[in-house]
């Protein structure tokens, strides 16, 4: 939409949708999508994450050992990534309800399918076609959640959405013993695949297209339809304009207006996930390393995992008070400070340390793994407030995808770090302090920040 045309919608009244939704209490059309979406990244994080927990049954079943058994946990991954580019372009051109739907499907059956598998290389195959549907349904969840929150909810809301995933694999870690128990692995696949698959239900027939879409679509007559669910006065809607459009017309994510703002996003997100997989995938082997018993080792990453939940919720109400500017900004100089500070306690530990030293290395991982969260959280936001509509599903998406090169980068090569230090732990820290310091520096690359509160309502 072009500047001109804008002035001629706000000389006739009307409005973009963000625009209207934000004048007005949050409705409970919002609040059910949100709940929706989330529910579908819930049943994603069931799917996502029951192979690492029946994983030991599977590979007496196969008879292989551990190592030759990573082809399979790391296929999601694999998928994950690319799944959410692809399923955020996908949502960006048939719409996004359509994209989840087809994710949803794509996962559930997957998950149904690995019951089936027979060896390592067929599970690594349903689970890389699994892992396309998880990243899939990621992407276009959180951004069609987006469509229908209204601005001073949506930074909150976006960035809550990232917990649905480990809250996933907290509801099936509970319901995954009996189901072994009763039905054996195979079992549990069927019965853990079929149950997501009734959420489609949901998304078919409860969930709609937001308008603001809609309208970047030229679907004028439906986007009106379906934004009176949450406007209550008479009201006429106008496409977004965002800073990126070029000429009138809306952009793609690889447009020269976006160039700065996608390598920014990328260099922070990759960072970040780095952070986040190299110290809980493998914080139990430099711990252990160091003289921690097994137990307090795996209590240290549960602890993290607990403190990371609650940081993702906060990190939403952070950038939304603050901006993402100065919470990206203060999450990298914080997170080298305590990695650097970590490093300096653990490296010179072993197994006649206190317990007074343990609890506080126990702390101190709790604390890095509550700000790398917080930076991963935040991404959501950025994104969120960074794309405009037209690409904005594709465009988390292709964050997304920056954050599993993070993510593989330090499931692969951890262990080789951990190792290069021949009893050092100074090769392992010093990447995740590097990736701190990348986190810092991005901020200063991404020119589309969500501005604070304070000069969001001066602007209004």
């Amino acid at each position: 939409m072009s500047h001109a045309d804008a002035a001629g919608a706000a000389a006739t009244g009307a409005v973009p949708f963000s625009q209207a939704i934000s004048r007005q209490p949050i409705r409970g059309w919002s609040i059910a999508a949100f709940a929706i979406c989330m529910l579908v990244l819930i049943c994603d994080g069931m799917d996502a994450q029951l192979l690492g927990i029946v994983a030991p049954k599977v590979i007496e079943d196969f008879g292989v050992d551990r190592g030759t058994f990573g082809l399979a946990m790391s296929a999601a991954l694999v998928g994950f990534g690319l799944g959410s580019w692809g399923g955020g372009w996908l949502g960006d051109t048939i719409g996004r309800r359509w994209s989840l739907a087809l994710s949803t499907v794509v996962f559930s059956l997957a998950t149904i399918g690995a019951s089936l598998a027979a060896d390592v290389e067929q599970m690594a195959a349903w689970r890389l076609v699994g892992g396309l549907g998880f990243g899939g349904a990621y992407a276009t969840a959180i951004t069609l959640a987006g469509d229908w929150l209204p601005d001073r909810w949506r930074s909150v809301g976006v960035t809550t959405m990232s917990v649905g995933t480990p809250a996933g694999g907290t509801v099936v870690g509970f319901m995954a013993p009996g189901l072994l128990e009763d039905y054996g692995w195979r079992g549990a696949f069927v019965i853990v695949g079929g149950l997501t698959l009734l959420v489609l239900l949901l998304i078919i027939f409860a969930l709609r297209e937001g308008p603001s879409f809609l309208l970047s679509r030229g679907k004028v007559e439906q986007a009106h339809k379906v934004a009176a669910r949450v406007l209550d006065e008479p009201f006429t809607l106008a496409p977004e304009v965002h800073p990126t459009d070029l000429d009138g017309k809306s952009t793609g994510v690889f447009a020269s207006t976006n160039t700065r703002f996608n390598i920014g996003v990328g260099l922070a997100f990759g960072s970040a996930a780095l952070m986040a997989y190299g110290m809980l995938n493998w914080g139990t082997t430099f711990l252990t390393a160091k003289g921690f018993g097994f137990e307090l080792a795996a209590y240290a990453v549960s602890v993290g995992g607990i403190t990371s939940i609650v940081s993702s919720i906060l990190a939403g109400l952070l950038v939304q008070k603050f901006g993402s500017r100065i919470v990206q900004l203060g999450l990298g100089v914080a997170l080298a400070a305590t990695l650097l500070v970590l490093l300096l306690k653990v490296n010179g530990m072993d197994a006649s340390s206190s317990s007074a030293d343990q609890t506080l290395v126990v702390a101190l991982f709790g604390l890095a793994a509550a700000l790398f969260s917080c930076a991963v959280a935040s991404m959501y936001a950025l994104m969120t407030h960074g794309y405009p509509p037209s690409c904005r599903s594709a465009g988390i998406g292709f964050g997304i995808f920056m954050s599993r090169v993070g993510a593989v980068a330090a499931s692969l090569f951890g262990g080789t770090l951990i190792d290069m230090g021949d009893g050092s732990l100074a090769p392992y820290f010093g990447v995740l302090i590097a990736a701190a310091g990348l986190l810092a520096v991005a901020t200063f690359v991404i020119d589309r920040h969500v501005p604070p509160a304070r000069a969001t309502r001066t602007a209004g």
